[in-house]
């Protein structure tokens, strides 16, 4: 046997260990998943979704707590319900899920799953050619925009995406490589945004601060004012932002798509690493990226375009165009990594390698229209309440499927390849809360916690009946 052969036994054919428990050889150690969260949550989505906060009207209270109090549930989400698994199992969320649901019931998981990481990478490739927007002057998409208005844009766009396709297609390591290397440079300058903005506020009001009171009076006069929102946007409260900090990655904790990173750390409490990018990222980021998107509000209340590169560049200028592009990328990189371990979940003998390069292409399409990233929180906030189900039925099977006198891993033991009890609980879990959505009486960032329950409840409850029926 050639040694590249031996490898391919050994790690899969995408090299990644995609269908077996990741071996103690290729363990990573505690560093490389702070930098690996630093850099991906400290990024481009973050210039995207602290303006959005400005766009609601949160008043500064309610912004500052409810980033304080759903950051940290988010901590312990990664730290308590998704580590644990990961480091047991070491398995992709996706071949664990396989296990429990059957190939096909994970088949239809696992292309929506592809498709939203997708998406989200094509979001991050939009922030990122607005920095080149700026460069190369051509024209950009405004908030209510939905679709590419200019030549430029679209060559901008798929430069991005073949670049990005590239580094998440190299795997994993790659990918915290270059988050470890970027995230402390991203850090800084995202501080330095807060910084110059917030002194360009106390010259454009010509207002003196001598204390913390000072500084709280100019956050809820003049930056998070707490008014009526923009045109077409939800007026925010302090649950909107502790239900939105907490369950924007509901998908990644909660709905255990982060088993597929986790499994490679040597323990458990490794998650919270997480905590470095939801208090650099989801914390600092977000504050000093609404800063930038106030300030310019304040200059010109006309002017309500979500851009990121004309903003950073007001503040910093070139560096600020830099720090999109790179920010944006740690953010892609990732993502697209995700995706691409979905759809080679779908299709195992396809190279992860060469999966992930097309879905890179895809992304860029999708980047070309900036609907998603102009609508960025419904669009994650949709995503867990989707994915969230599937994240249940994991916890219940891994903790209390034997506590019920049930079989764990029920589809690979059975050999099924639709796990109806599964399949049924999550249909009626996501028409349950479309529903509630759809007719007003939740709004769409609340209803995903329920929802849990809701199918964690319904997976016990059929897996009871469908268990006993095939036995």
């Amino acid at each position: 046997m050639t040694d590249d052969a031996s490898k391919t036994t050994d790690e899969g054919v995408g090299g990644e260990y995609e269908r077996q428990p990741v071996p103690n050889k290729a363990l990573l150690g505690f560093k490389s998943f702070v930098g690996m969260f630093a850099g991906e949550h400290t990024a481009g989505t973050e210039l995207m979704i602290g303006p959005l906060f400005v766009a609601a009207g949160v008043s500064a209270f309610d912004f500052l707590l409810g980033l304080l109090v759903g950051n940290l549930l988010a901590v312990l989400s990664w730290t308590l319900f998704c580590a644990p698994i990961a480091t047991r199992a070491r398995l992709t969320m996706y071949y664990q899920l396989e296990k429990i649901c059957g190939r096909n019931l994970v088949t239809i998981y696992n292309l929506a799953n592809g498709v939203m990481f997708t998406i989200l990478a094509g979001a991050m490739i939009t922030v990122a050619a607005t920095a080149f927007g700026v460069w190369f002057k051509f024209r950009m998409p405004g908030l209510g925009d939905l679709y590419p208005n200019s030549l430029g844009w679209i060559i901008a766009v798929l430069g991005v995406g073949v670049f990005v396709a590239i580094v998440a297609a190299a795997g994993y390591r790659t990918v915290a490589k270059i988050a470890n290397l970027a995230a402390p440079w991203m850090v800084l300058m995202f501080l330095a945004f807060g910084i110059v903005t917030f002194k360009q506020f106390l010259d454009a009001t010509q207002t003196s601060v001598h204390s913390l009171g000072d500084v709280w009076t100019m956050c809820g006069t003049a930056i998070w004012k707490g008014g009526q929102p923009l045109e077409g946007r939800t007026k925010f409260t302090f649950w909107h932002v502790m239900f939105f900090a907490w369950f924007c990655n509901m998908a990644w904790h909660i709905g255990m798509s982060d088993l597929s990173i986790f499994r490679y750390a040597k323990k458990s409490w490794y998650g919270i690493a997480s905590g470095a990018g939801m208090y650099l990222g989801h914390f600092l980021a977000w504050i000093c990226a609404s800063l930038l998107y106030a300030y310019q509000i304040h200059q010109n209340p006309q002017n309500t375009d979500v851009l990121p590169g004309p903003m950073t560049y007001q503040a910093v200028g070139v560096a600020g165009l830099i720090c999109v592009i790179l920010a944006s990328w740690t953010t892609a990189n990732p993502t697209l990594y995700r995706a691409g371990l979905a759809f080679q979940a779908i299709m195992p003998t396809f190279s992860r390698f060469r999966v992930t390069l097309v879905l890179g292409l895809v992304a860029a399409v999708a980047g070309m229209f900036p609907a998603v990233a102009m609508k960025l929180l419904d669009f994650v906030a949709m995503w867990g309440m989707v994915l969230m189900p599937m994240g249940a039925v994991i916890f219940v099977d891994f903790w209390l499927m034997r506590k019920f006198g049930l079989q764990r891993n029920y589809a690979d033991l059975s050999g099924t390849v639709f796990n109806w009890a599964a399949g049924l609980a999550w249909l009626i879990t996501m028409s349950v809360c479309g529903w509630l959505v759809w007719t007003g009486r939740i709004e769409i960032y609340f209803v995903s916690l329920p929802g849990w329950f809701v199918m964690a409840i319904l997976y016990i409850l059929f897996s009871r009946i469908y268990q006993k029926r095939i036995s």
